[in-house]
């Protein structure tokens, strides 16, 4: 069996903190760079699950990189280095504490509030009658604020952001241009592997003054993707959608009664489902980069890490 990396102690050249997220493990080096480790953990309902999915970090790592690469010509992003399959380096970044998520279908937890009633997310009012999957006349803003570990993120409209000076006028346009110029460019290349990018969220930070791309994106665990094939047929239908994203774990959850609330026991994470978990993000990695996916060797992660890291660094 695959070794995962659930948890991570470098101690690299320069390193005066870490923070360790859901997923991600962000050094920092000299308040100048960050070296983002995203390890094998997976989270779901806000809650980091028992077991590690092996190489799930390293496709996220790699298909972030190369989306950050391909949408460079759009806006500056953090990236500038991956010195192992598991690790992004990048400039150091002052993020904004709100996460730029963008709808263009409603579903997901979207479709959840709607069908319960709610017709306005966000600030943005919905249009009456709309059903599962369906596509949005044009596609919708829905930020969230970026919630400590273990808390949930919540929504947040445009308003409530400016009222709360979480960031300027000026700077919430320019979110806004290129949260759209992005989900755009990321719909373009979808639509060229056969798929349909649902939704995504991205986040944003300022370098020197400037707004810059950080962290992962267009990854099946911060995008949802419908495949385009038969999408018409099982939307008219209402049928459930053939799905390229993280939803199938939260949808293994929901079936064994566990959304995240208190009082619920996370499902025994058996190997046979932690290998198909990550037999599924492989499937996702190669319809999402068009590529094979080449397996890292897992037999001595940290080692691996460490060594190419602090060789990067010491450059």
């Amino acid at each position: 069996m695959s070794k995962a990396l659930t948890k991570t102690d470098f101690n690299f050249p320069g390193e005066k903190s870490v923070y360790h997220g859901k997923v991600r493990d962000v050094y920092n080096i000299n308040d100048e760079k960050l070296v983002m480790v995203a390890t094998d953990r997976i989270s779901a309902f806000d809650v980091i699950l028992p077991e590690g999915i092996p190489y799930k970090g390293q496709m996220l790592n790699q298909i972030a990189a190369k989306f950050l690469d391909a949408t460079s010509d759009i806006c500056p992003n953090w990236k500038l280095a991956t010195p192992d399959p598991m690790v992004t380096v990048g400039v150091l970044c002052e993020g904004f504490p709100v996460e730029m998520i963008v709808r263009g279908y409603l579903c997901g937890s979207a479709w959840r509030a709607y069908k319960s009633g709610v017709r306005e997310i966000c600030g943005i009012t919905l249009p009456e009658g709309m059903r599962e999957n369906e596509k949005f006349p044009h596609p919708i803003i829905t930020p969230t604020t970026k919630a400590e570990i273990g808390a949930h993120d919540e929504d947040i409209s445009k308003e409530e952001i400016l009222a709360q000076g979480l960031a300027t006028p000026k700077e919430y346009e320019i979110l806004e241009k290129y949260t759209m110029a992005l989900f755009e460019r990321g719909t373009q290349i979808a639509a060229e592997r056969g798929l349909i990018l649902v939704d995504t969220k991205y986040e944003f930070g300022k370098h020197n003054g400037e707004i810059y791309l950080m962290d992962e994106i267009h990854t099946p665990d911060s995008s949802r993707y419908f495949y385009a094939e038969g999408y018409q047929e099982r939307f008219e239908k209402g049928e459930a959608q053939k799905q390229l994203s993280k939803e199938f774990v939260r949808e293994w959850l929901m079936d064994n009664n566990f959304q995240g609330k208190e009082g619920q026991t996370v499902p025994e994470m058996t190997p046979e489902i932690v290998n198909s978990i990550s037999e599924r993000y492989i499937e996702l990695y190669e319809h999402i980069t068009g590529e094979t996916f080449v397996k890292a060797n897992t037999d001595e992660i940290h080692a691996r890490i460490e060594k190419n890291v602090t060789e990067y660094l010491n450059k």
